[in-house]
């Protein structure tokens, strides 16, 4: 047995349908214009306005009006002003460096930078070499660029890869097949490629600031007659060397025996130098010794002499007799002829002095 919905809620749902909502769309119509306008003014900024980078220049051509051609001005970075539809047209071209690679294994190569072939070139010995080049380059005057060669890319193709190549074979092309591994040889040559392409393209506006060789190749028969011709010649030069060496070595113990010697020679000089000083040293302190005796000899020499001059003075005769006369005086007893010439009689003491053959003193 079917039920049937409430008498209300039918009703509320008729009134739902036949409701109609109006929603307000009028702010809705002020943001259509406010958007419109900001496209229109977007697409006038994009038409009158070129942003060039930091790192290019801005270059002018007027195509209609005043002043047309190419303008010597060169713009800078940021928004520049350009007339819109064909009047004015602004090129730009790259300011700082750019590399172009002749390789044949671009992976190797800077990803930023136009990729060549690599350089084919035949030695001055008659072989051929793939040699890989980096050129570095840079834009010194757009104006120049851009009214001798082109805009775009031209600088390129039309400046630096036409001269490249052939300029390139010219100058390693006067290495031999040997040569090329002498680095600094192969340098010098890639400096004079770098000064020949400058006589050609500096009047454009361009500089190129290095020529470097990154990688050079032969076919795998002529690397292999090197490799081995190398191996051969620094063999040879490693039995010079060690010969060389030998030799050196011979010298070194040379030298070595002569040193030693010359240090014998100079310690045995020391040695008798220093025998010779102590003689020297030996004999002068005998010498002065020799000296101050005979100093003290001659001294007491004429201590004696002064000693005996003393005593033959006035008074000396009396000292004796007083001399002999202390030697009398210890005496207890003494036994004397007292009568005759040669008696003895100690009260005539004239007589005593004749006796000890003292003469008589003056008064003075």
């Amino acid at each position: 047995m079917e039920t049937s919905p409430p008498a209300n809620i039918i009703d509320l749902v008729n009134r739902l349908k036949s409701a109609r909502i109006q929603p307000d769309l009028s702010g809705l119509k002020k943001y259509k214009y406010a958007i419109g306008l900001l496209i229109v003014l977007y697409i006038v900024f994009q038409l009158i306005f070129v942003y060039i980078k930091p790192n290019e220049f801005g270059i002018k051509v007027v195509r209609i009006g005043m002043k047309r051609g190419v303008h010597k001005d060169i713009y800078p970075s940021g928004l520049n002003f350009v007339l819109p539809f064909g009047f004015q047209q602004m090129y730009v071209l790259p300011k700082d460096i750019q590399v172009l690679e002749l390789t044949n294994s671009p992976q190797t190569a800077a990803k930023s930078s136009r990729h060549l072939k690599a350089v084919h070139i035949q030695t001055s010995d008659g072989f051929f070499v793939d040699v890989d080049v980096s050129i570095l380059y840079r834009i010194v005057d757009p104006y120049q660029v851009f009214t001798q060669i082109g805009p775009g890319i031209l600088y390129e193709d039309n400046g630096i890869i036409p001269k490249a190549e052939p300029i390139l074979k010219a100058s390693l092309g006067e290495l031999t097949t040997e040569e090329f591994y002498n680095s600094p040889l192969r340098a010098k040559k890639a400096d004079a490629a770098k000064a020949m392409l400058n006589q050609e393209i500096n009047q454009k506006g361009i500089q190129i600031e290095h020529v470097m060789v990154r990688y050079f190749n032969y076919s795998p028969e002529i690397q292999k007659n090197i490799e081995e011709k190398k191996l051969k010649d620094q063999l040879v030069f490693k039995n010079q060397a060690e010969a060389r060496a030998a030799t050196e070595e011979a010298g070194l113990k040379k030298v070595e025996q002569e040193g030693r010697v010359m240090v014998d020679v100079e310690m045995e000089k020391g040695k008798a130098y220093v025998t010779l000083k102590l003689a020297e040293r030996d004999l002068y302190a005998r010498k002065k010794n020799a000296e101050a005796n005979l100093l003290v000899k001659m001294a007491e020499a004429e201590k004696i002499r002064l000693k005996n001059d003393a005593m033959k003075g006035v008074g000396a005769e009396r000292m004796v007799g007083l001399k002999m006369a202390e030697v009398l005086n210890g005496l207890d007893m003494i036994v004397l002829p007292s009568d005759g010439p040669s008696g003895f009689n100690p009260l005539d003491l004239n007589k005593s002095l004749k006796l000890f053959d003292v003469p008589k003193g003056g008064s003075e």
